[in-house]
C-alpha cells in the first residue's frame, strides 16, 4: 500500500478514536482497542494476523507496565492511607517558613507526586492547601494552582505513572534516564509554576458558591486533619520510600553508562537498578516503617495495598491498549510510512514529538492516551534514526510534555482542579490551562535544549 494511503488510515483511525472517546464518551480502553482493530483491516493485515497482532501488542507493553504501575500505586496508597502526605506538607511549611507557604506546598506536592497518581495526590493535599489558605486568609486558587501544576508535571514525565511508563515500552527508552531527565526538568518547572501562578493570581478570581460553601466549613475537617498529623508517620519516612527506588534507578543507570560491558559491578547495579526491584525494595520499607509502625493488622495492610488496585486496573488496561495500537501501526507499515515522510520534510523528530502529543492531548483530553499514541506513531521512525539511550529517553520526556499543556474541559483533571479551587470554567481556562500549557512549552524547551547537547 502507498505511503499516503497508510498515512490516510492513520489520520482516519486517530480522527476515529478521538470521535469515540470525545463525542460518544466510549471508555478509551474500547476505543483504542476497537480503532486499533479496524486501522489494522484497513491497511490489509491478513485477517490471520490480527487478533495475534492485538494480543501481541498487549502482552508486550504490560510485561513491564503492569508491575511497575501497581507496585507505584501500593506504595502511594500507603502514603495517602498512612497520613503521611499531611505530615510532609506541615514538615515543610515550618522548615521554610509561614511566608513560603506555596513554597513549601509546592515542593511537597513534588516529591508526593512521584508515587501518587496526579487525580489522588491533589485531592490529598486539598484538605492541607485550604487548611493553610484559612490561616492566611486567601483563596484556595492562591496556593492550590501551583501545587496542581507541578503535580500534573511530575505526572507526565517521571516514572511510575502509567503514561511515560507506557511510552517508555513502546519507544523501548530506557526508565533510569527518563527518571533522571524528568526530575530534574521538574525542579525547575517547580519554580516557573511559583511565577506563573502568582503572576495569574494577580487579580481575585470570585470562588464558586459550592466550593465557598465548603471552604466556609472547612474547621472541622482542618482538626481532623492535625489530629491525624499526631499519628502520620514523619516526613523522613515518607523521603526515604521516595528516594530509595529513585537511588536505586539511577544507580543501575550510572553503572550501564560509566562500566564496560561484562563488568560483574555492572551486572549487579543493572538488578538493583531495574525499576521492578526498587519498587519491590520500596514496599518492602512501607511494610516495615509504615504498617509496622502503625500498627496495621496483615489484614488491614492488605485492604490497603488491594484498595489501590481497581483505579490502576484501569490505567493499566488503557496503558496496554496503547502498546495494541503502536502495535497495529508497526505491523501494518504505518509507522514507517510515518518516519519516512517526517525524513522527508526534515522535520526535526523531537518538535514532532512535541507537537503531535500535545494536539492529539488537547484533541481529547487524556495525558495517557496522548503520550500512548504519539509513542506508537513515531516508534519506528526512532528505531530507524538510531538514537542513543539519552536521545530515545528525551525523545520520551518531549512527548511527555506534550501530554502536559492545554488541559481544559475535555480533560477529567481539569474539572478536578477548578472545582476544588473554585473556579469557573472560564476562570479555569484562564489560569489552569494557561499554566499547564506554560509549563509544557517550558518542559519542552529544556528537553529540546538537552537534545541540542547530545546530539
Amino acid at each position: 500500500m502507498s505511503t499516503p494511503a497508510l498515512l490516510g488510515i492513520a489520520a482516519a483511525g486517530i480522527a476515529l478514536l478521538l470521535v469515540l472517546i470525545i463525542r460518544f464518551q466510549v471508555h478509551a480502553f474500547i476505543a483504542m482497542m476497537l480503532v486499533s482493530f479496524l486501522v489494522a483491516l484497513a491497511a490489509g493485515l491478513p485477517i490471520t494476523d490480527i487478533i495475534p497482532t492485538l494480543i501481541s501488542g498487549m502482552g508486550g507493553t504490560l510485561g513491564s507496565v503492569a508491575i511497575l504501575v501497581a507496585l507505584g500505586a501500593m506504595l502511594g496508597r500507603m502514603i495517602e492511607v498512612s497520613g503521611g502526605a499531611g505530615s510532609m506538607a506541615h514538615r515543610f511549611t515550618e522548615w521554610l517558613g509561614p511566608k513560603r507557604v506555596p513554597a513549601a506546598l509546592t515542593a511537597a506536592a513534588l516529591v508526593l507526586s512521584i508515587p501518587v497518581f496526579f487525580d489522588v495526590g491533589f485531592i490529598i493535599l486539598v484538605p492541607i492547601i485550604y487548611g493553610f489558605c484559612k490561616a492566611a486568609k486567601v483563596d484556595p486558587v492562591k496556593f492550590g494552582l501551583p501545587v496542581a501544576g507541578i503535580m500534573l508535571a511530575t505526572h507526565v514525565v517521571v516514572p511510575p505513572h502509567p503514561g511515560i511508563v507506557g511510552g517508555a515500552a513502546v519507544l523501548k527508552a530506557d526508565i533510569g534516564w527518563i527518571t533522571l531527565i524528568g526530575l530534574s526538568i521538574c525542579l525547575v518547572l517547580a519554580v516557573l509554576s511559583q511565577f506563573v501562578s502568582r503572576w495569574l493570581n494577580r487579580k481575585r478570581y470570585a470562588m464558586l458558591p459550592t466550593t465557598a460553601e465548603q471552604f466556609a466549613a472547612f474547621d472541622a475537617g482542618a482538626d481532623a486533619s492535625a489530629r491525624q498529623k499526631l499519628q502520620a508517620p514523619g516526613v523522613g519516612v515518607v523521603l526515604t520510600l521516595i528516594v530509595v527506588p529513585l537511588l536505586l534507578i539511577m544507580a543501575g543507570t550510572t553503572g550501564a553508562t560509566l562500566l564496560p560491558k561484562g563488568d560483574p559491578l555492572r551486572g549487579v547495579l543493572g538488578f538493583i537498578g531495574s525499576p521492578i526491584f526498587a519498587l519491590m525494595v520500596a514496599i518492602g520499607l512501607a511494610f516495615v516503617m509504615i504498617a509496622k509502625r502503625q500498627g496495621w493488622s496483615k489484614t488491614h495492610t492488605n485492604e490497603v495495598m488491594e484498595s489501590a488496585l481497581p483505579p490502576a486496573a484501569t490505567v493499566i488496561l488503557v496503558t496496554g491498549a496503547g502498546g495494541v495500537f503502536a502495535k497495529v501501526l508497526t505491523a501494518t507499515g504505518i509507522g514507517a510510512a510515518l518516519s519516512q515522510s517526517i525524513t522527508a520534510a526534515h522535520l526535526p523528530l523531537i518538535l514532532a514529538a512535541f507537537v503531535i502529543s500535545l494536539a492529539l492531548r488537547a484533541a481529547q483530553g487524556s495525558a495517557t492516551v496522548a503520550i500512548l499514541t504519539t509513542a506508537g506513531l513515531l516508534a519506528e521512525a526512532v528505531v530507524a534514526g538510531g538514537y542513543s539511550a539519552v536521545q530515545v529517553a528525551l525523545l520520551a520526556v518531549a512527548i511527555g510534555f506534550g501530554g502536559l499543556g492545554l488541559s481544559h474541559v475535555n480533560d477529567s483533571g481539569f474539572w478536578i482542579v477548578t472545582r476544588y479551587l473554585g473556579l469557573s470554567v472560564a476562570d479555569g481556562l484562564r489560569s489552569w490551562t494557561v499554566l499547564t500549557t506554560v509549563l509544557g512549552v517550558a518542559g519542552f524547551l529544556m528537553t529540546a535544549a538537552l537534545w541540542t547537547l547530545v546530539a
